[in-house]
C-alpha cells in the first residue's frame, strides 16, 4: 500500500483527524481571505455585508469542525464505543467542505443548493452521535440538542441571508456565538481544571484547585441568561447586567484553578489563557452594554477570536497528541503559536482604542498574527494528524 492510501486512511480513522486538520487550515485561509476582502473594499456577493460572511465562515467553518472533531473523539470515550472512521467520516468531511464551497461562491449557485450543502452537516454530525449517547445516556445527552440548536441558528443566518436581512443574520450569528460559549463554560469547567490537576500531580505538587458547586450551577446559569437575553433583548440594560454577572462568575470560577502553577506547561497554560477571555470579553461587554465606553466595543471579538479561538487551539494541540500516543508536551515553537494567537486578539480587541487612526493597519496586524499562530499549528501538526498513533492502537 502506497504511503500515500496510509495517509488517507490514516485521515478519516478517527474524527478528530480530519477536522482538525480542517480547522487549522481554516483558521488561516478563512481569516486571510477575510483579509483581502477587507483591505480591497471587496463585498461578499450574498446580499449580507462581508463582516457577516467573515463571521459566519469563523463560527459555522472553523468552530463547527473543530466541536465536530472534540465531539467525534469525545463520544466514543464517553460510552466505551467504537470510534467513528472511515466512509462515514468521510462523508461527513465532505459536507462540511461543500458548505464552506458554497458559501464561497454564492453569487454562482442556486440559492437551495448553498441552503442544503451548508446547512446539512451539523445535522449529520448530530445523527453520528446521537446513537450511542442516547444507547448510554448520561450527562453529555444534551450536546445533541446543542447541536441543533446551533443548527437552527445557521437555517435563521441562511434565511436572512436569502432576504438580505442583516439585522436578522447578526441574531443569529449572535445566538450561535452564545451557545459555543455555553459549551466552553460547561465542557472547559471539566477539562481545565482536570488536565491542570493531573500536571500538578505529575510535578508532584499538590493541586489545591478550588471548586464550589453552587457557582459552577450559577456560572452556567448566567451562561443560559446571556443566550435568552441576547436573543430576545439585545444590547439590553438588561443584557448588559447579566453581562456583568456572567462575567464576575466566570472570573471567580476561573481564579480557582490556580493557573498561575501551571507557568511551566504551555500545553495547560493556554487553557487557562484561553478560558480566560471569557470573563474579559463578558466585563467588555457589559462595560459597553450599560457605559457605552468605547474601549469596550469589540468584545465581541474577545469573546469569538480570544475564548472560543484560543480553546479551540489548545483543546486541538493537546488531544491530538493524546490521541496519536504522544507525550502530552508542546514544542517550544507552539508556545510562540499560543502567544501570537492570544496577542492578536488583544490587539485587535484593544488596537482600535489605543490607534484611532491606523484602525486598517490594526486590522490587518492582528489578522497576521493569527494566521501566523495557526500557521504553526499546522505546520506541527500536519504531519501528526496523517500519521498512524506512535503505539500502534487504532485511533
Amino acid at each position: 500500500m502506497s504511503t500515500h492510501r496510509t495517509s488517507i486512511n490514516t485521515l478519516f480513522s478517527y474524527g478528530f483527524r480530519p477536522f482538525f486538520l480542517l480547522a487549522g487550515w481554516f483558521a488561516v485561509l478563512g481569516i486571510a481571505g477575510w483579509l483581502w476582502l477587507y483591505h480591497n473594499g471587496q463585498s461578499w456577493a450574498g446580499g449580507l455585508p462581508a463582516s457577516q460572511w467573515h463571521a459566519h465562515e469563523m463560527l459555522f467553518g472553523f468552530i463547527a469542525a473543530a466541536i465536530a472533531g472534540f465531539m467525534l473523539t469525545a463520544v466514543p470515550s464517553w460510552t466505551g464505543t467504537k470510534g467513528f472512521g472511515g466512509w462515514p467520516l468521510v462523508a461527513l468531511t465532505l459536507l462540511w467542505l461543500g458548505g464552506r464551497v458554497a458559501l464561497a461562491l454564492v453569487d454562482t449557485m442556486p440559492f437551495y443548493l448553498i441552503a442544503l450543502l451548508e446547512l446539512s452537516f451539523l445535522p449529520v454530525l448530530a445523527a453520528l452521535i446521537a446513537w450511542p449517547l442516547l444507547r448510554s445516556p448520561n450527562r453529555n445527552t444534551p450536546l445533541i440538542g446543542v447541536l441543533f440548536a446551533l443548527w437552527a441558528a445557521d437555517v435563521v443566518f441562511m434565511a436572512a441571508a436569502n432576504k438580505a436581512n442583516p439585522a436578522l443574520a447578526s441574531a443569529a450569528l449572535t445566538f450561535g456565538l452564545n451557545l459555543v460559549l455555553l459549551l466552553i463554560t460547561v465542557i472547559g469547567g471539566r477539562i481545565v481544571p482536570a488536565f491542570t490537576a493531573n500536571a500538578l500531580r505529575r510535578s508532584g505538587a499538590e493541586p489545591r484547585l478550588r471548586s464550589y458547586r453552587a457557582l459552577e450551577r450559577a456560572t452556567i446559569a448566567a451562561m443560559i441568561a446571556v443566550l435568552l437575553v441576547d436573543a430576545f433583548l439585545p444590547g439590553s440594560t438588561w443584557a448588559g447586567c447579566i453581562a456583568l454577572l456572567a462575567g464576575l462568575a466566570q472570573a471567580v470560577r476561573l481564579s480557582g484553578w490556580n493557573g498561575h502553577r501551571s507557568l511551566g506547561e504551555p500545553i495547560v497554560w493556554v487553557l487557562h489563557l484561553g478560558y480566560a477571555w471569557l470573563p474579559i470579553g463578558l466585563l467588555l461587554k457589559a462595560a459597553f452594554v450599560l457605559g457605552h465606553f468605547g474601549w469596550a466595543a469589540f468584545w465581541m471579538h474577545c469573546l469569538s477570536a480570544g475564548a472560543a479561538g484560543m480553546m479551540i487551539l489548545a483543546v486541538m494541540s493537546r488531544a491530538s497528541l493524546g490521541h496519536t500516543g504522544r507525550e502530552l508536551k508542546v514544542s517550544p515553537v507552539m508556545a510562540i503559536s499560543y502567544l501570537l494567537v492570544a496577542l492578536g486578539v488583544a490587539i485587535r480587541v484593544f488596537g482600535p482604542a489605543l490607534l484611532p487612526t491606523s484602525y486598517l493597519q490594526t486590522i490587518g496586524l492582528a489578522g497576521l498574527l493569527w494566521i501566523g499562530g495557526f500557521l504553526i499549528y499546522c505546520v506541527v501538526y500536519t504531519p501528526i494528524l496523517l500519521q498512524p498513533r506512535l503505539d500502534g492502537k487504532p485511533g
